[in-house]
């Protein structure tokens, strides 16, 4: 029971940042897991049919609260889905998702330090500007994210809400919501994808209704968080959670460990703590000067 209750917890806080953040609950959740010595096949199963549940749930609380853009939920959701089905049941002749890891987090790193700088440390937030983002770009996004997600035991998010955001043609809330409701279609199919490939008993079902029970409870609470935060503190927290999540993979791919690492790693949660410490300071200096104008008829 005890064991039970620790993994909802898991699943309630997995969610809670994937729910606030767009990214981070199959990382989260399957880093446990393998740690207990859950084996990777079925430790990434028990994470993606726990997501049919947990993505269904935010994805309603998501909706309740405006945070989605439909349009773009389907041309991101199919192809999503159909890389998660492949990256499930197929082992690729050429390169392995082991192989691809090190790549997968060059790219990411990059983008994270990209969407930190564009969202916290500016004086003057450089506004989105909402325009259409075609299919031709979402389609192979949804693609690789799915793929990788199931055959790596995360990266829907990861990869999909950076991505967006690189872009600055999405609100962050809507990003966040549109990829947590596609994250639904990815979640079934690569169930789907595991169900056929493992057999029912090999599945540890008092797993996945732990960390489905934890999630559930945590999605209309994220969505909430979602809703009422700013553009600049949200983008700043994704930006942080990218760096830090794929700081070890990427310091291994560049040839970089021991004491280096170490001092890496303290830099950069250093310049993600300022940064997070900036924006919300700078957010409030704003809310101060609007409210100034609409009771003073002039900024204070």
């Amino acid at each position: 029971m005890a064991n039970f209750l620790l993994l909802a917890v898991v699943g309630l806080i997995a969610q809670l940042v994937d729910g606030s953040l767009g990214m981070a609950y199959g990382v989260t959740s399957q880093s446990l897991l393998l740690t207990i010595g859950i084996a990777p096949a079925l430790a990434s199963a028990s994470v993606h049919i726990a997501e049919v549940g947990t993505t269904a749930a935010s994805g309603v609380s998501h909706w309740r609260f405006k945070n989605v853009d439909w349009a773009k939920v389907w041309p991101l959701a199919i192809p999503g889905a159909i890389g998660a089905f492949f990256g499930a049941v197929v082992v690729s002749a050429f390169i392995t998702a082991e192989a691809a890891e090190p790549i997968v987090a060059i790219f990411l790193f990059g983008l994270g330090v990209f969407v930190l700088a564009r969202f916290s440390f500016r004086r003057h937030e450089r506004p989105v500007e909402v325009r259409p983002v075609s299919r031709a770009f979402l389609a192979p996004l949804g693609l690789i994210a799915g793929f990788l997600d199931a055959a790596g035991g995360g990266g829907w998010g990861p990869i999909s809400t950076p991505t967006l955001l690189s872009s600055g043609r999405m609100e962050p809330r809507k990003i966040i919501g549109t990829v947590d409701t596609s994250e639904f279609l990815v979640a079934l199919s690569a169930s789907i994808g595991f169900l056929i490939a493992l057999s029912l008993a090999q599945i540890p079902w008092t797993i996945v209704g732990a960390l489905l029970l934890g999630g559930v409870i945590a999605a209309p609470i994220a969505a909430y968080i979602v809703r009422i935060l700013p553009a600049r503190i949200l983008g700043t927290a994704v930006g942080g959670v990218i760096l830090v999540t794929n700081m070890r993979t990427f310091l291994g791919a560049i040839g970089v460990s021991g004491a280096l690492a170490i001092l890496v790693y303290i830099l950069i949660v250093a310049v993600w703590i300022a940064a997070l410490v900036f924006s919300i300071r700078v957010n409030r200096q704003e809310e101060g000067s609007v409210g100034g104008s609409n009771s003073t008829g002039r900024v204070v």
